[in-house]
């Protein structure tokens, strides 16, 4: 019990008076006599006691006394508390440590708190995709379908072990050009990353190229191809565009009657052996232009005494300029120093680009491109001056001789697009089990997955498409394709890549918001997706070229595309009859078709500048139609799920044939065009 003291009314204290840390303050001389192991003599504190506070002496030394039994009961108590507690283990040193911690302000100085958002993790994206797995199931023959199966499921687990690390390495150390060596020689070395030579390794080993040459799966082998490719894509760093015009140049050669130089470089481009495969550049583009290459190529040919020519000329755009080889156009220089213009005077040349030690010859790198995305491609522009090349076309037959290369470089944009859909998708829906927000996470926000689902809509219709093209392919290759399956593909290969790498870019961009601001973070890895999607609808054709390239498919066929095309729909929603859950969608899809036969029929009677300004509207008709065929006829597969129904569904809701709607509009009046120039031109400045 503390005693009581006698009261006194003090005066009021001064700071300095009252500061422990004052020097001739009490309590500051008593706190060094009692650290010192001595005390002050109390006859000095009594007296300044009495004469400060109007104590008695009696009354101070009986305060005195008392205060020093109460510290001296403390020390006991303290005493046996220390005892105490090291009986009981520090049990009460750990309570009172982990008190402590909680009172602890979660954020202090440089502490973080103890939350941090898990990122989304990559798996099997084989084993990951239900529609693959199920396409495979229901279109390939078992003999064929148990080894691509096996091979894809290592392969994809080869993927999220070794490959998409390689790719992170590509976007992150782009090529650099070094224009000269340590002693002033102009070298033009372009320097790729270790991660980039190891990709090249990889697609050989693969068999990325091969497989689509080796044709082990028949007609299936590009199918095999393709999916294999689809996997590989996004963790690629975009090795597959090098692979894309790798492909395209060996359909080229094998079109072709090859040479025995020719045919060692085809064995070069086809080879399993990382050792002797080689990639090919593709350099058609020029400052006059891309897509018109009949007025824009300006390269020039001059023949030489051994049969070879040497090209002379200057490429605005060449992707993949680290490639062994590469097409390109050039215009044949006659003995009389003249050449013909337009696409007649284009022929196709084969080139070599690095002599024995590994340099370039006849060829200096003016630049690297800046681009918006791909980085990881190294893209340059190019001077030839004396490329040593061999022509492999009929002179003059140029263009001819490139048309199967764009078949197959589109099918690889096409690939490209649907994959990433497909990964931004996969990575989307694996974040939403973890990222928990307002209340709940996010899987269980009925919206969120309202948007995902929409976007997984958007990617079966591609998918199926691409895969309805790849198997076109291979049996055209095979030899086995009847006449609508050759016109479906002359038709649906450009439709199919100008509408995919218009869905990437949207599907993506909304990809990237299910993860929040992460998606527009550098680090994640994300924002990569959607810049390097952007050149999935420029590469190979734009929309509107290649928007023209289906009306022209439609005029140089005499319209027998069409014809099929009308033909293989109809016999894609027959699976169908009688599936009461899919009426709706089977309705749908043959109301559009009605409508796009009646478009057909007034486009005969209109003049060519009515179909030109329909050509987008059509072709984007022509992707939603076939879409939703293929969509429903996969729903009534017996092997089908609900999911499979409910797809096919939520595709036919929308408007399947725009064209015939903005017909109805007014959208291809003849003032038409007159007035979309108006519009856009009002208010421009010339001059």
């Amino acid at each position: 019990m503390v005693p009581s003291l006698p009261h006194r009314k003090f005066p009021p204290r001064s700071v300095n008076e009252g500061s422990p840390s004052a020097a001739g303050s009490p309590s500051a001389a008593g706190q060094r006599g009692e650290r010192n192991g001595t005390e002050r003599p109390q006859s000095a504190v009594v007296a300044q006691c009495c004469s400060k506070y109007s104590y008695t002496r009696s009354e101070v030394v009986s305060m005195t006394a008392r205060l020093l039994a109460v510290r001296a009961g403390a020390l006991r108590l303290c005493a046996l508390l220390r005892c105490a507690r090291s009986q009981s283990g520090g049990a009460h040193e750990r309570l009172r440590a982990r008190e402590e911690a909680a009172e602890k302000p979660v954020f202090s100085r440089s502490a973080l708190g103890t939350f941090f958002q898990e990122q989304p993790v990559l798996k099997n994206p084989f084993e990951e995709d239900a529609l693959l797995q199920k396409y495979l199931k229901r279109t390939l023959p078992l003999q064929v379908r148990e080894p691509i199966k096996e091979d894809l499921v290592r392969f994809g687990e080869r993927l999220v072990s070794e490959i998409n690390s390689l790719g992170r390495q590509c976007e992150e150390t782009p090529p650099q050009l070094q224009h000269y060596d340590a002693w002033g020689r102009r070298v033009d070395r372009i320097v790729t990353c270790p991660a980039w030579a190891r990709m090249k390794d990889i697609s050989a080993q693969e068999g990325l190229v091969a497989a689509g040459y080796e044709r082990t799966y028949s007609e299936w082998s590009r199918v095999y191809q393709m999916s294999k490719l689809y996997l590989f894509s996004p963790s690629a760093g975009l090795y597959t565009c090098p692979l894309a015009m790798t492909d395209g140049a060996a359909k080229v050669i094998e079109s072709l009657d090859m040479t025995e130089t020719v045919e060692d470089v085809f064995r070069h481009l086809t080879s399993r052996d990382p050792q002797q495969f080689w990639t090919s550049g593709q350099w058609m583009t020029e400052r006059k232009g891309g897509s018109d290459v009949a007025s824009g190529t300006e390269t020039l040919a001059r023949l030489q005494p051994d049969g070879s020519y040497k090209l002379h000329g200057f490429k605005w755009f060449t992707s993949a300029t680290d490639a062994n080889m590469t097409l390109t156009l050039a215009r044949v220089v006659d003995p009389h120093g003249h050449t013909l213009q337009g696409s007649r005077g284009l022929s196709l040349f084969l080139a070599t680009l690095r002599d024995q030690q590994g340099n370039l010859t006849g060829i200096e790198v003016q630049r690297l491109k800046d681009k918006l995305g791909t980085r990881q491609v190294p893209t340059a522009e190019l001077l030839l001056d004396g490329l040593p090349a061999y022509r492999i076309s009929e002179e003059g037959r140029g263009v001819a001789s490139i048309a199967s290369m764009l078949t197959i470089t589109r099918i690889h944009n096409t690939v490209s697009a649907v994959a990433a859909m497909r990964r931004i998708i996969q990575l989307g829906r694996e974040y939403a089990t973890k990222r928990f927000v307002f209340g709940k996470f996010l899987n269980n926000h009925a919206l969120h997955v309202q948007t995902m689902a929409r976007m997984e809509v958007e990617v079966r219709g591609a998918f199926l498409l691409l895969m309805e093209v790849c198997q076109l392919l291979g049996r055209e290759e095979k030899g086995s394709a009847s006449d609508v399956q050759r016109h479906l593909l002359r038709l649906l290969t450009p439709v199919a890549k100008l509408y995919t790498g218009k869905q990437a870019i949207a599907v993506v961009s909304e990809g990237l918001e299910c993860f929040g601001g992460q998606g527009y973070m550098e680090d994640t890895g994300l924002p990569a997706i959607l810049r390097d999607a952007q050149v999935l609808s420029i590469w190979e054709g734009t929309t509107n070229i290649l928007s023209l390239d289906v009306l022209r498919s439609v005029a140089k066929s005499q319209g027998q595309v069409l014809e099929a095309f009308f033909a293989d729909t109809k016999a894609k929603l027959k699976a169908a009859a009688g599936n009461s859950a899919l009426t709706p969608a089977l309705m749908a899809v043959n109301g559009a078709l009605s409508r796009l036969g009646q478009f057909v029929q007034l486009s005969t009677q209109k003049p060519p500048t009515f179909t030109e300004l329909a050509a987008r509207d059509l072709a984007y008709s022509f992707a939603r139609i076939y879409m939703g065929a293929l969509l429903v006829d996969h729903a009534a597969w017996e092997g089908a799920t609900h999911t499979d129904t409910y797809a096919a569904q939520r595709w036919c809701e929308q408007d399947l044939c725009p064209v015939a709607t903005k017909v109805e509009s007014g959208s291809y009046n003849p003032d038409s065009a007159a007035e979309d120039k108006a519009l856009l031109y009002e208010g421009m400045l010339t001059g």
